[in-house]
């Protein structure tokens, strides 16, 4: 008869670790779908971590309009470096010919003379240091050999300069990419954020921002002031034109800018070349640390990089291109989001 063994019953001490584990499996996963919901960023949360990516987005733009001004300028060198070296190319050639013509000549009249041989076989360069044969041409021969010399010469520095500038332009180039990726990124990042955001909390983004960015028929109260002279004001004025333009790096105008796209543009107007950079214009004219000596149309900088500029317009006010989302607007110094450095009447 076969026998019946009876099941071995679990221990208590494993029931217990089974059961604890269990529950702290459901505590755990109660825990992660509460907490779930609380992960997504308020309203208030991401609008100022928006706020940051634009200001780094915007610090990353005048750093890309820097590379795009270094390329611009190294592109019209080095043309009017190629240009020179075409036409001093063609005037030795043509001093070159003019040899050539004296060599003939001599030949027809009787024989050739063994220095204009010796020349015309050999490198200029390494006849004229041997000085002994100088006395075997005519003064109008010397003359045209050292021409030829100093054009040579000429010739080899530009050219250097040429390619030293075309290897300068390609670093720029790759630059000039990197900063417009940087920028590119961090706009889509802030997009990515607001994309967060549920129909009403974008309705209610929009409302503040629509309440900040005036349209250009309105003004805040910039008082009395009415400081503006010359240029400044003439610069002041074409900048008032632009209220309302949005606001879209590496813009210059005249349908959008950025912040220091606007003030050169502005200027341009004034018929004053002023840099296109925020950092590069704060290197000119005469600096003003006191917001009590502005005068409307002085350019003033914020934040310690200097990556914001905009133009003084009167009580404690600027008009400026604020960021990525606005338009050209009025708003109080208090308010730009870092530090006033200091101005620069042009």
């Amino acid at each position: 008869m076969a026998s019946h063994r009876r099941a071995k019953q679990p221990g208590r001490a494993r029931v217990t670790v089974l059961t604890s584990a269990a529950a702290a499996a459901v505590a755990l996963s109660a825990q992660a779908a509460n907490a779930a919901p609380s992960e997504k960023p308020s309203k208030s949360e991401v609008k100022s971590r928006v706020d940051k990516l634009y200001e780094e987005a915007e610090q990353a733009t005048e750093k890309f309009n820097g590379a795009k001004e270094k390329q611009d300028k190294l592109q019209k060198q080095i043309s009017a470096l190629q240009e020179s070296v075409a036409r001093g190319q063609d005037e030795l050639n043509d001093l070159r010919d003019g040899i050539g013509s004296m060599a003939t000549a001599q030949y027809r009249s009787g024989g050739l003379d063994p220095s204009l041989q010796l020349f015309l076989s050999s490198d200029p360069d390494s006849y004229l240091d041997k000085a002994s044969t100088l006395d075997q041409l005519s003064s109008q021969q010397v003359e045209t050999l050292k021409k030829i010399q100093a054009k040579q010469r000429e010739l080899a520095q530009e050219r250097a300069e040429a390619t030293g500038k075309l290897k300068d332009l390609a670093a720029t180039r790759t630059e000039l990419g990197k900063k417009k990726k940087e920028v590119q990124a961090k706009l889509a990042e802030a997009q990515k954020l607001l994309n967060s955001l549920t129909a009403a909390e974008k309705a209610a983004l929009t409302a503040e921002q629509e309440r900040a960015s005036r349209s250009s028929s309105e003004r805040v109260d910039l008082g009395n002031d009415t400081s503006a002279t010359g240029r400044a004001a003439a610069a002041f004025a074409a900048a008032k034109t632009k209220l309302g333009t949005p606001y879209v790096y590496g813009a210059t105008g005249p349908s959008s800018f950025d912040c220091s796209g606007l003030t050169s543009w502005a200027y341009a107007q004034a018929g004053v070349s002023i840099p296109r950079t925020s950092e590069s214009q704060s290197t000119i004219g005469t600096r003003i640390y006191s917001t009590s000596d502005l005068q409307v149309g002085d350019l003033v900088f914020f934040f310690n990089d200097l990556h914001h500029v905009g133009l003084y317009a009167g009580n404690g006010q600027i008009l400026h291109a604020p960021r990525t989302g606005t338009v050209v607007r009025y708003e109080s110094m208090s308010t730009i989001g870092g530090p006033f450095m200091f101005g620069v009447r042009v």
